[in-house]
């Protein structure tokens, strides 16, 4: 009997490692996923499937732990998501990031490229690298703008991907990845904060909710669906850099009407705007065009806006109960 499929993730404890791991058991697969520190107990994301993984320590800020953990997985896949997605703390230590990320990415595909080089990679960029677009919406030929230190650092990984996949004949490919989320997401990304304040109102235990610009436009999707464009592009015969989107702008406001609806509240009488929160437009919206991904991986989001912001409140309403 053949053995299964083996893949590593790094960052399998996020919310896109978490629902890529079940994704992976779901077809078979020996799973295993860099930690970067032993955990005392079960940990959130993981909880249903953590005994049916193997994970094991490793850090990009410690670029010894990744060829090590590499040597003693050798996977086929190796499904690279590691790094703090939250664009205001690359502010808060640019060096930070840019060493985390750009060249921590740059340091595993030489370790790629030296000992693992049938190894397929998928590396995790974001619609960051277009920064300040002029042109929506966004395209895999869209010029690159990055305006904050994540955005920039992505875009070094990114390019230093290709570089190798064109010069070495890695299988390296990028997902330019637009806003997906899930209850996995921490309560600072925006969609769980308001989320999470739908349902503590409906609860009672808060009465308003402060936000930015309520006109302000994202490409927001569900990151299960997400995860399934990365395990696509590592299953084409050749390599490639792929806009994972889904192609329709929402505001801020349908985001909120839609998860206070659903708790049957009116928005109007608990949202109110802080401009402290409100930061300046983009040139244009920041949309995906997610046509080649269609084209070539067969890849389509399939979970309606409504039904993913739904299963945060829902999320969130339970907790909020819990004792």
């Amino acid at each position: 009997m053949a053995e299964p499929p083996r893949a590593l993730i790094t960052g399998v404890a996020g919310q896109d490692g978490s629902y890529l791991a079940e994704l992976l058991l779901a077809k078979g697969y020996d799973v295993w996923g860099i930690v970067r520190t032993a955990p005392a107990g079960p940990l959130p994301n993981l909880a249903a499937i953590q005994d049916r993984l193997t994970l094991v320590v490793g850090d990009l800020r410690e670029p010894t732990t990744l060829p090590a953990a590499l040597e003693r997985c050798r996977p086929r896949e190796l499904y690279h998501l590691a790094a703090d997605t939250f664009v205001p703390a690359s502010w808060e230590d640019p060096a930070q990031a840019v060493r985390t990320i750009a060249l921590g990415t740059t340091e595993l595909l030489e370790t790629l490229r030296r000992d693992h080089p049938a190894v397929r990679l998928f590396n995790a960029s974001t619609s960051e690298v277009f920064g300040a677009a002029e042109e929506s919406p966004q395209n895999e030929t869209t010029p690159w703008r990055p305006v904050n230190p994540y955005g920039i650092a992505k875009l070094h990984a990114q390019l230093s991907v290709a570089a190798h996949r064109e010069r070495y004949g890695l299988h390296a490919s990028s997902g330019i990845l637009y806003n997906h989320e899930s209850p996995r997401r921490p309560e600072r990304f925006l969609p769980r904060k308001v989320a999470r304040g739908a349902a503590a109102i409906k609860l009672g235990l808060e009465t308003e909710l402060a936000l930015g610009d309520l006109d302000a436009r994202r490409d927001w999707g569900f990151a299960g669906d997400y995860v399934e464009a990365m395990w696509l592009m590592l299953q084409q015969d050749g390599a490639d850099d792929y806009v994972i989107a889904t192609g329709t702008p929402r505001t801020v406001g349908e985001l909120v009407a839609t998860a206070f609806a659903h708790v049957g509240l009116d928005p109007d009488a608990h949202v109110r705007v802080d401009p402290a929160f409100v930061r300046a437009p983009d040139p244009v919206a920041r949309v995906g065009d997610p046509g080649k991904a269609a084209a070539v991986l067969g890849w389509r989001p399939r979970t309606r806006f409504e039904d993913w912001i739904g299963a945060m409140v829902d999320a969130d309403l339970r907790a909020l109960r819990a004792p």
